[in-house]
C-alpha cells in the first residue's frame, strides 16, 4: 500500500513517515516525548479523559461510538482492567490499520499505554493476525524499546489470533484472547461491560488510540481544527477497484467523496462506490459530492465504518461484484445463529440465481423479504452488515437487476471480479 495526498496540510497519523518504519528514537524526534508524569496522579488521569472528551474523538474500527465513553466506563469499573488494541482488520478491502501499525508502531503504543494509565489498566494486548509474523516480531521490538521510558508502564505483550472477517468483533476478541473461539459471543444488554475473566475489558481500535496519543500531545482544540463537526479530525481510510493509485489515504473528515477518490487517479468514468466495507453500502457516483462524515454519510444509507472505499468502473456489474462479496461473508460468518447458518447463504444463493441464472420475478421478491429478515435478529451484527450491502446494491443497480431480470447475465458479468476477496469466490460468469 501507498501514502495518497490530498492535503497534506492535515497529515496527522501519517506525519514524518518515510516508508520504512520508526523506531523508537526517530517516533521521538517526530512526535516529542508522551507527557506522563514519572508519578501517576488523578488529576492527570482525569485530565487525559476530559482531553479526549474534549477532543469529539470517535471510534475509527467501523461504529464511530464517542471513544471518551468507554474510556469512562473502564475507570469507574476499577483497577485491574484489560485493555485490548484490536488491529485485527478483518475487513479485506481495509489496509490502515496494518499500515498505520508497520510505521508508526510507537504511535499507537503511545496511544494504548495514555489511555491504560488513564483508566487505570494494568495490561495492555495488541491484538493481531496471526499470519502477520513481521509485524507480530517488529512490535515485540517495538515493546522492547519501550522498556526505556522514564514512567512505570502497563504491562504490554503481543497476542497472534485467528484472523477472519468477524475476528475483530469485540466480544469475539475476548473470547480469542481468553483462548476460546474466535466468535462473536452473545451479548443483549450492551450497557454491560465485556470481561476478560474477572477483569473488565476495554477494546480500542488501533487508528483509534494513534489518535489519542496526538490528542495528549497538542490538545483537544488542535485536534477539532479539521473535520466535521460531529466527528472531528482527520480518518485514515483505504481506497481500492477501478483506481491507478489504490493506497491509504490520511484525509479530514467531511472531505467529499469525489475529492478522496481523485488522489487514487479513478478510471474516467466511476458508477459507484462501496463505502465503509463490506458491511457498509453502494454510493452512486451521481453521490460523490457527499462529505465523508457521518451526518452526511447517513443522508445517502451510508457510514464511514471501516474507512474503505471500494470504487466500481461503469459497464462492471455492480450485481456480480455484490454477489461475489456476498459469498464472502455467508462463509465468514460465526455459524451460530440462524441469520448466519442459514439467512447468509440464502442470500448468496438467490443472488447468485439472479446475476447468472434465469430468474423469476418472485425471486428478486424473496431476496429483498430475506434481507429483511436477518437484519436485527443475529447474535452480532455480521449478517445485518451483509443484509445492508444487498440491500443497497439493489438499490444503486437497480438497472442491472432490471437487465438480469428480463435477459440474465449481462456483459459486465464476464468481467473479473475486482473486489478484494480470496480468490476461490471472484470466477466471472462463463457465456451460456
Amino acid at each position: 500500500m501507498t501514502v495518497l495526498d490530498v492535503r497534506p496540510s492535515t497529515t496527522r497519523l501519517l506525519y514524518g513517515l518515510a516508508g520504512t518504519g520508526a523506531d523508537l528514537t526517530t517516533h521521538l524526534a517526530t512526535h516529542g516525548p508522551l507527557p506522563v508524569p514519572s508519578r501517576l496522579r488523578p488529576q492527570w488521569q482525569e485530565a487525559v479523559l476530559h482531553e479526549v472528551e474534549s477532543s469529539g474523538l470517535t471510534g475509527r474500527g467501523g461504529a464511530g461510538f464517542p471513544a471518551y465513553r468507554k474510556m469512562r466506563a473502564a475507570r469507574r469499573s476499577g483497577p485491574g482492567a484489560v485493555l485490548l488494541v484490536n488491529a485485527m482488520e478483518g475487513e479485506p478491502a481495509s489496509g490502515k490499520d496494518e499500515y498505520l501499525l508497520t510505521f508508526a508502531p510507537h504511535l499507537v503504543l503511545d496511544g494504548a499505554e495514555l489511555v491504560a494509565l488513564a483508566v487505570g489498566a494494568s495490561t495492555v494486548v495488541i491484538c493481531v493476525p496471526a499470519e502477520r509474523r513481521a509485524q507480530i516480531a517488529d512490535l515485540k521490538r517495538a515493546l522492547g524499546q519501550r522498556l526505556s521510558l522514564p514512567y512505570e508502564r502497563p504491562n504490554c505483550r503481543v497476542k497472534a489470533l485467528p484472523g477472519h472477517y468477524v475476528s475483530g468483533e469485540e466480544s469475539a476478541l475476548v473470547s480469542a484472547v481468553a483462548g476460546k473461539e474466535s466468535v462473536p459471543q452473545f451479548h443483549p444488554d450492551k450497557s454491560v461491560g465485556l470481561r476478560l475473566g474477572r477483569q473488565p475489558v476495554l477494546v480500542h481500535n488501533a487508528e483509534t488510540l494513534g489518535h489519542v496519543a496526538l490528542i495528549c500531545r497538542h490538545g483537544a482544540h488542535w485536534f477539532r481544527q479539521v473535520g466535521a463537526p460531529e466527528a472531528p479530525g482527520t480518518s485514515l481510510v483505504t481506497i481500492s477497484g477501478a483506481v491507478r493509485q489504490p493506497g491509504i489515504l490520511e484525509v479530514e473528515t467531511g472531505l467529499p467523496l469525489g475529492d478522496m477518490i481523485a488522489a487514487a487517479r479513478p478510471v474516467p468514468d466511476v458508477q459507484a462506490v462501496l463505502v465503509g466495507g463490506y458491511g457498509g453500502t453502494w454510493v452512486s457516483a451521481r453521490n460523490l459530492s457527499v462529505p465523508f462524515g457521518p451526518q452526511s454519510l447517513k443522508a445517502v444509507g451510508a457510514s464511514m465504518g471501516a474507512g474503505v472505499l471500494f470504487v466500481l468502473a461503469r459497464g462492471s456489474c455492480g450485481l456480480f461484484e455484490t454477489e461475489i462479496i456476498a459469498r464472502y461473508l455467508a462463509g465468514e460468518g460465526a455459524g451460530q445463529c440462524g441469520p448466519c447458518l442459514f439467512g447468509l447463504p440464502a442470500i448468496a444463493d438467490d443472488l447468485a440465481l439472479i446475476v447468472r441464472g434465469q430468474p423469476q420475478p418472485r425471486d428478486l421478491e424473496r431476496l429483498r423479504t430475506r434481507c429483511g429478515l436477518v437484519a436485527g435478529r443475529g447474535a452480532c451484527g455480521h449478517p445485518d452488515g451483509a443484509a445492508r450491502l444487498v440491500n443497497s446494491a439493489l438499490g444503486v443497480f437497480q438497472g442491472d437487476a432490471n437487465y438480469h431480470m428480463r435477459f440474465g447475465p449481462c456483459p459486465g458479468c464476464r468481467l473479473p471480479a475486482t473486489a478484494p476477496v480470496p480468490s476461490r469466490f471472484t470466477r466471472k460468469v462463463e457465456p451460456a
